[in-house]
């Protein structure tokens, strides 16, 4: 009985070893390969109610998928955070997006005008 856990536990290890380094954590996934250059979106017209979210790059576990934009409905004292991938020390980490409580002092398109005072706090390309 021994053998038989010793050799499963082997087998385990060994495969761990040789998988990709990928790690899905709550949130979180890392890959070795970086991803490929945005694609730009074509933003549609402002609907009221909505909030843009724009397309990205996803890892399905094997390669990269593009996940087009689209319209998400506003949720009241939250704010939306686009998934974004970031070079880290284990490779490439993505960080997945979705609606968050508060973060109101935060300038999450960059362009310069903090999102409580921002007409379009998503789209970098209108301030």
């Amino acid at each position: 009985m021994k053998r038989i856990l010793a050799a499963t536990a082997l087998a385990i290890v060994s495969t761990a070893a040789v998988l990709p380094a990928q790690a899905f954590a709550r949130d979180v996934v890392v890959v070795r390969t970086a991803p490929p250059p945005p694609r730009h979106d074509v933003v549609p017209a402002a609907r009221h109610g909505y909030e843009w979210a724009p397309g990205y790059w996803n890892w399905n576990g094997h390669r990269y998928t593009w996940v087009r934009g689209h319209w998400e409905r506003v949720r009241p004292g939250y704010v939306w955070r686009r998934p974004e991938w970031r070079q880290g020390d284990r490779g490439w980490q993505m960080e997945r997006g979705g609606w968050r409580h508060g973060d109101r002092a935060v300038d999450r398109d960059r362009d310069g005008v903090p999102n409580r005072v921002d007409d379009h706090p998503n789209n970098p390309h209108r301030s």
